[in-house]
């Protein structure tokens, strides 16, 4: 099964170690591909990267950079490079973390797709 895993911000880089560390386990590794994409929107070391290192998680595939700017333009500009991976990889699932700025347009993203048969 493909799955496509999105990040942002560190409450879902904490609780995406725990599923990502599980489905890439000698059990399961064979039945999943994950690939992790991180939207950049906590984009400094202190706010991503030191995640990633402590706590094992397993590098980011594709980084969108984000950074920072208003809540619109960063969902509409996020819509916007969420769908082009999606629509690349074609996951059979997508799994979004939290309540945070990503969140909105993983979700939206992975939905609309799926209406669309992608």
């Amino acid at each position: 099964m493909n799955l496509v895993t999105i990040v942002g911000a560190r409450p879902q880089f904490i609780k995406a170690a725990v599923l990502s560390w599980l489905i890439r386990s000698p059990e399961y590794r064979e039945q999943f591909e994950e690939f992790l994409v991180h939207t950049g929107r906590h984009y400094d070391d202190n706010m991503s990267e030191v995640f990633f290192r402590e706590m094992g998680i397993p590098e980011f595939d594709v980084n969108l950079n984000m950074g920072s700017a208003s809540h619109g333009r960063m969902t509409g500009e996020m819509l916007i490079r969420i769908e082009d991976v999606l629509f690349d990889r074609r996951p059979d699932v997508v799994v979004v973390y939290g309540d945070t700025n990503s969140t909105l347009p993983g979700v939206l993203t992975a939905a609309t797709l799926r209406r669309s048969g992608v």
